[in-house]
């Protein structure tokens, strides 16, 4: 996700192939396969009423479970609007306030170490109660903090729980969603997370008017709540199930999702094919170059798109605004518009990902937001004065921000699910999403200093300096998968060739 470096901002077409070990959507067809638990060979009619309740339940499930982006998105946005009410309440230094901003992704990459572990021995459910249970508990903590050291108590339980959550939701979407409908699914819960974000913007913005960071803060506990309680109600994962040797439990969640016995009978048969593909990513990080390859550039484009500049708008919206000159209200709603942007732009990847492939959609991003945050930082260096200078700059930067949601935010997780082979796919994609979280939280640790000491101008160039190496590393480094099966990239990544060659 994270789209804004939330390692479960996964993109539709990621986690449809993460969805299955072999990297490939189930495709309907008429193989046999044995029947399950003695029942008597099925034929090839379908039952079309049970079929249709079968698939009402499912995406009322895949629903729900995507309601766990909505949390993400909430937990990213709540606390820009916070900042200067705390601050002030508190009488904290900005050292101090980039630490309560950023602990929060702190949180999140301890959250993601423990996540697979859980979720392989707990079951995903539970997993998302837990992150459920912890996401109301930071939240109400935040709420009541009286200190600014439990205040950052709060945000790191509450990036515990995020790390859970965006481990753990879409891996179960992936898993529950049946074929006919995953893309779908799975990119609602993308769009969850920006919906969240553009949600607690109008919330920060509503309570700004009073200065009430608490509620601000300790409101988003009410969604964590009604989540705990509908997850209280999902089914386990059918796929988890199998994998613990309890398959009439699985085949009793399927009947529930799909309703069909045919598709019941070719969804177990594949789960089993799937089985039968162990990871053994340490041993082959270990043992073999080519894969150490492939998980380097996952890494490095997880460092390159917290490197964009995005999170540091979204944690740092309002200042950034104040910096333009514009009073208290004005930074709440220009913050979030700031966010509706995010939601809208978010439609541009969908829509041409597999059309005009991975490279070029990032080149157009990298140097739409390289202009963008160039001429906010040249803005800002030559003054702002008037109301025409303050809505160019603002304008500028929406461009950035459409930019880095048509490109970077999605299409860097495409690729780095796409890139590893089969056996190391739960590593290498382990790996880059616990670089994503680091990254997001020494950026989001670093900008108010880089603000206070070298001037709002200058990092502002900076960020745009990154975004134009990084048009160099996209060409020299990023291979073009639009249309690739994940089998050829395995073949010609582990041939040795060049690692921008392992795609078309």
């Amino acid at each position: 996700m994270r789209k804004h470096g939330r390692p479960n901002p996964l993109c539709a077409a990621c986690l449809r192939r993460y969805a299955r070990p072999d990297g490939f959507e189930a495709v309907p067809h008429q193989t046999a396969r044995t029947p399950f638990h003695g029942e008597k060979p099925m034929s090839d009619t379908t039952a079309p009423p049970a079929a249709a309740h079968g698939k009402a339940a499912a995406v009322f499930v895949c629903i729900l479970a995507a309601l766990a982006g909505l949390m993400f998105g909430l937990d990213i946005g709540v606390i820009s609007g916070a900042q200067q009410f705390l601050q002030k309440d508190f009488g904290i230094s900005d050292d101090t306030l980039g630490w309560i901003v950023s602990v929060m992704m702190l949180g999140a990459a301890l959250g993601a170490l423990v996540a697979g572990w859980l979720s392989s021995h707990l079951g995903r459910k539970r997993t998302m109660i837990l992150g459920a249970v912890l996401f109301v508990g930071g939240s109400v903590l935040c709420g009541l903090a009286w200190t600014p050291e439990v205040l950052i108590v709060g945000r790191l339980v509450l990036g515990v729980a995020i790390g859970l959550a965006s481990f753990t939701a879409p891996l179960y979407l992936a898993e529950v969603a049946p074929e006919s409908i995953r893309g779908a699914m799975i990119s609602l819960y993308q769009l969850m997370i920006t919906i969240g974000i553009l949600v607690a913007f109008l919330s920060d913005t509503a309570f700004s008017y009073s200065g009430n960071w608490r509620w601000m803060l300790g409101v988003i506990a009410i969604p964590g709540a009604l989540f705990l309680l509908g997850v209280a109600f999902l089914p386990e994962s059918p796929r988890w199930l199998m994998m613990k040797g309890r398959e009439p439990e699985a085949e009793h969640v399927l009947q529930r999702l799909l309703g069909n016995r045919d598709a019941i009978a070719r969804e177990i048969g594949e789960i089993r094919e799937q089985l039968k593909t162990p990871q053994r990513g340490v041993h082959m990080f270990m043992q073999n170059a080519n894969f150490r390859r492939s998980v380097g550039l996952g890494v490095l484009l997880q460092v390159m798109q917290q490197l964009t500049g995005m999170n540091v708008v979204m944690y740092y919206a309002p200042r950034i605004f104040q910096g333009m000159g514009y009073d208290t209200e004005s930074q709440m709603w220009f913050t979030a518009i700031v966010g509706l942007v995010n939601v809208l732009a978010t439609f541009i990847a969908i829509g041409l990902v597999d059309k005009l492939g991975r490279k070029p959609i990032l080149y157009i991003g990298f140097v739409v937001m390289a202009i963008g945050l160039g001429v906010v930082g040249t803005m800002m260096k030559l003054g702002i004065h008037t109301h025409g200078q303050q809505f160019f700059t603002v304008g500028m930067l929406l461009v950035f921000i459409v930019g880095f949601a048509m490109s970077a935010g999605p299409l860097i997780w495409t690729l780095c699910s796409e890139i590893q082979p089969l056996k190391g796919r739960d590593f290498g994609i382990g790996c880059s999403t616990f670089t994503n979280w680091v990254a997001n939280w020494l950026v989001g640790l670093s900008f108010l200093p880089l603000l206070n000491g070298i001037g709002q101008a200058e990092t502002f160039w900076l960020y745009a300096a990154f975004n134009v190496v990084f048009i160099a590393f996209t060409f020299w480094l990023v291979p073009e998968t639009k249309g690739v099966t994940l089998e050829q990239i395995e073949r010609k990544l582990m041939a040795g060739q060049p690692l921008r060659r392992i795609g078309q």
